[in-house]
């Protein structure tokens, strides 16, 4: 069928029109492309309406199909939409209902997430809207009902919104099952009269990886396409810096020495959105913007997972009118919430990632042939250099690639128990449909059989204990059928997991927000801390409550997050190396490199500055002990692991004890004894040859993959985290799944989910072919060796670094300030 002459076509051209708008290439071709019953991925930049370009498909296909669509009511589910963040779904169900509206069709739009009440919940399963909003997790959950398939019998198309972001997690992997669910319900004559092809459409913003995406995403399905935007996002980038930088300090994280610098930019804009990487950095920028500036109070707000839902709804909704002028945010408003007010993005620190930055720069200027403006705030002194490769990375068109999960064994586990707990499940029917994804397309039939076991028997290990055998085979169907463990399943269907997580009260009534089991059980009563922007008092911890007061402390403490520190990514690593080689050949044509000078002159008349075909190894010698620096800038999970590799290579040559540091440029080996590596023996050390085998040896691989299986042991299911109101406190968690590793160590060595967690550590914790990639490279490069006689730019961060773990944070400024004091005198 061709968009020409087509009724529900002009019908949406001329709603457009109506509101002084032409609708872009890419939209046109991904409504003709939906026409002729394609699937894909729509691939565009941020603000020119992606969303509008598969909504709009579905809603031609409706009006083409259905003269009396103006009048035609409770047609049941027509539109899925898929959203990764519960921020999204309300942006983008107010866009819908504005346009279903305008178009006078009578469908209902609703949202289904964790913050959906149960009332709402059981009203959509009696009565479907005709789009639904909805998290992977709650899909899942569906999927946990009795009769779910009569949800999905009149469904035409799902939307995965955000794509890049699910791909490449474990959340991914539930959108994969539930895609191949889906197709299967539709192509079931049991379950449906008819069947009807279903379409899927992902929007995603630019990776490098694109075409895989779509193939993950849509399984074996071949009738499918890419379209991308010609359209490219115009985005300014600036880089706030200090009047020299011979007063930037060498090292730092926070950057709230640039708080008045940063000021004027907010002044100076209608509304702002200021970015810290982590949780605990935007409650300090929240606290010292208003210290700096009192006259914001009213004006500033903050906006993290961990504050209250109604408090961060009413945060987006002042986003939408304008009323704000700055939000402190995390990468809670990363994606597409569409807040036009907003004509300026703030990055305090270092994004890590060039797709990040990019993503978080079109939040700004969010409509067509607006410019995005973001400006980049370093940290410390070599985050300029940062600063200047995400603008060359920029101009490069460079971006990084997600690799998709393969056998993800406790998704898996979760899901078989999800079906059983619903509908139930014939096992060679269940096994055609996850060989249907990506991530499972080569499971064995053993590899399935051992999971038939584990989620009815627990398996040969744990077969004597009756809490493991969660289904059983009601004639050849496999099935939940006691209720208990339907409930406990249902309460923990997802893969985020994390800390045990504490409600905040006040005393008085209200609910702040939630906070880490493990800092609450670092404090007592009296104790202030710091919680969505407020000084709280804690009083007593009752039921998994932390009760809390107002404080006007002055000393409150910043909650320390789990999984703040994000590594360099690969793509930007290689930039950076680059801009580090211009500015040691000719920096004159970068201006944030010129500012630079007067610390690469340190570092040269110190040490070296690598060119990009070279590794910077320095052997400095000071009261501490024996320092080995190198800089692969290959980001800090690489080099804990290339650290640990070399320490155990040196260790061969000569025994002796190191102690490791590193940042996202490159690590320390610390040593009371001379370090035996010199101009000789270098090559032999990096050399690639056997690494993997001396990876193994040299990692604590081991307790890394105890750690690694708590959380796949949560997400199969293996240990239960305990009712609302009663989590398991962390380390009870902690000992429960390390004992369980234990006895499967022992006993059954050849577990898939112990070989899981070994797969895991060593792709996700070691980055093991990005680590094998560095040696190869290191290789073919030169290697310079410099012993200066001290600290050197370089490396001053990776020792602050160093001392974190050691010092108090106020005597640790008082040694930073000795160390930089001795640094500049030499």
């Amino acid at each position: 069928m061709s968009l020409q002459r087509n009724i529900g076509y002009e019908t949406v051209l001329a709603w457009l029109h109506a509101k002084g708008l032409q609708p872009f290439a890419f939209q046109q071709e991904t409504w003709q492309m939906h026409l002729e019953g394609l699937s894909g991925i729509v691939n565009a930049p941020t603000g020119f309406g992606k969303t509008y370009s598969v909504f709009l498909a579905v809603v031609i296909d409706w009006i083409n199909n259905n003269p009396d669509y103006k009048t035609k009511t409770n047609s049941g589910l027509q539109l899925l939409w898929i959203s990764p963040l519960r921020a999204l779904a309300k942006d983008i169900a107010r866009a819908m209902e504005e346009a279903l509206h305008e178009l006078e069709i009578p469908w209902k739009v609703a949202i289904r997430n964790g913050d959906t009440p149960v009332s709402e919940r059981e009203k959509q399963k009696r009565n479907m809207p005709e789009i639904l909003v909805i998290t992977p997790e709650s899909l899942h959950l569906l999927f946990a009902s009795k009769n779910h398939a009569d949800y999905f019998k009149t469904l035409t198309c799902i939307a995965v919104d955000e794509w890049h972001e699910l791909l490449g997690s474990k959340r991914g992997v539930q959108v994969e099952l539930a895609l191949a669910h889906i197709k299967g319900i539709k192509k079931d004559s049991r379950l449906t009269t008819y069947y009807s092809p279903i379409r899927i459409w992902g929007i995603s913003a630019t990776i490098g990886n694109l075409d895989e995406a779509m193939h993950v995403l849509l399984g074996h399905d071949n009738n499918a396409v890419v379209i991308r935007a010609e359209q490219k996002k115009l985005v300014e980038i600036h880089t706030i810096l200090p009047e020299t930088v011979e007063c930037f300090p060498w090292a730092g994280h926070l950057g709230l020495k640039m708080i008045n610098h940063v000021l004027p930019v907010i002044r100076n804009s209608r509304s702002t959105l200021l970015f810290t990487n982590v949780r605990s950095q935007a409650e300090m920028w929240y606290q010292a913007l208003l210290e700096a500036a009192p006259d914001l109070a009213g004006a500033i707000a903050l906006h993290h997972s961990s504050i209250d839902m109604e408090m961060r709804l009413w945060v987006e909704e002042n986003l939408h009118k304008g009323v704000l002028q700055v939000v402190v945010c995390t990468a809670s408003l990363d994606l597409g919430v569409d807040f036009r007010p907003v004509d300026t993005v703030i990055q305090i620190g270092s994004p890590k990632g060039i797709a990040r930055f990019i993503q978080r720069a079109g939040r700004s200027g969010h409509e067509p042939g607006a410019i995005s403006k973001v400006y980049f705030v370093p940290t410390h002194s070599l985050e300029i250099v940062e600063a200047a490769a995400l603008k060359m990375a920029y101009e490069q068109g460079e971006v990084e690639s997600r690799s998709p999960y393969v056998l993800a064994f406790d998704v898996l586990a979760q899901y078989m128990v999800t079906i059983a707990t619903g509908d139930g499940f014939v096992s060679e029917d269940l096994l055609d449909e996850v060989r249907g994804t990506h991530c499972y397309t080569d499971i064995t039939n053993d590899e399935w059989d051992y999971l038939l076991a584990f989620v009815t028997t627990g398996g040969a290990t744990l077969h004597g204990y009756d809490e493991y055998h969660k289904v059983v085979n009601v004639d050849g169907i496999y099935k939940v059928t006691g209720r208990r463990v339907a409930m406990r399943h249902r309460m923990h269907i997802g893969t985020i997991v994390g800390d045990a997580i504490m409600q905040v009260k006040l005393m008085s009534g209200g609910f702040v927000g939630t906070i880490e089991e493990y800092f609450i059980s670092s404090l007592q009563p009296g104790d202030a801390f710091v919680l969505a922007g407020r000084r709280l008092e804690l009083v007593q911890v009752k039921d998994m409550v932390a009760y809390v007061r107002r404080s006007n402390a002055q000393n409150a403490r910043v909650p320390a997050w789990g999984g703040g520190r994000v590594p360099l990514s690969s793509n930007l690593g290689h930039v950076l190396r680059s801009a580090f080689q211009q500015a040691s050949v000719n920096p004159s044509g970068n201006e944030l490199l010129q500012f630079l000078q007067p610390l690469f002159d340190t570092q040269r008349e110190r040490s070296a500055i690598p060119a990009q075909d070279e590794l910077l190894v320095e052997f400095i010698d000071t009261k501490d002990g024996h320092h080995m620096f190198v800089y692969p800038f290959e980001g800090r999970l690489v080099h804990h692991a290339l650290a640990s590799l070399l320490a155990y290579r040196i260790t061969q040559i000569k025994p002796i004890t190191f102690s490791i540091a590193m940042n996202d440029y490159g690590f320390e080996l610390l040593s009371d004894q001379p370090i035996p590596v010199n101009e000789e023996n270098i090559q032999e050390i990096f050399s690639p040859e056997n690494w993997y085998a001396d990876l193994q040896r040299s990692v604590n691989a081991a307790e890394m993959s105890r750690r690694k299986f708590r959380d796949i042991a949560v997400i199969a299911g293996l240990v239960f985290q305990g009712f609302p109101g009663e989590y398991k406190k962390q380390r009870h968690l902690q000992n429960s799944t390390g004992l369980l590793y234990n006895v499967l160590v022992d006993t059954e060595p050849a577990h898939l989910l112990l070989q899981q967690a070994h797969r895991e550590v060593l792709t996700y914790e070691v980055e093991a072919q990005r680590l094998h990639y560095s040696l190869q490279r290191i290789r073919e490069s030169k290697i310079l060796i410099t012993r200066p006689a001290d600290l050197t730019p370089f490396c001053f961060p990776i020792k602050v670094d160093s001392l974190r773990d050691e010092l108090t944070s106020e005597k640790l400024q008082d040694r930073i300030r000795r160390m930089q004091a001795q640094a500049g005198e030499a």
